[in-house]
């Protein structure tokens, strides 16, 4: 199992990226799990925003969060 975690840095927030991917012996993927979060500069808390099974999520993300910048997340808030 291999855990990675990518953190953006943003003016106001930071956006953490969290990513599990299990494999079995001969390369299949068995369980991908994505949660990304917003944690506010200056506070050692996160908000959970997203959760995604499926895989390349969180790259869809991150190169909306490029493109787009924080207006990204205004489809995905209430």
């Amino acid at each position: 199992m291999r855990q990675t975690i990518t953190k953006i840095q943003g003016l106001t927030v930071n956006i953490i990226i969290e990513e599990v991917h299990h494999q079995h012996a001969t390369g299949g993927l068995i369980c991908y799990f994505a949660s990304i979060y917003i944690q506010r500069h200056g506070c050692a808390e996160k908000r959970l925003v997203r959760r995604s099974r499926l895989p390349g999520a969180a790259a869809e993300l991150k190169k909306e969060i490029q493109r787009d910048g924080i207006r990204a997340f205004d489809r995905m808030l209430p």
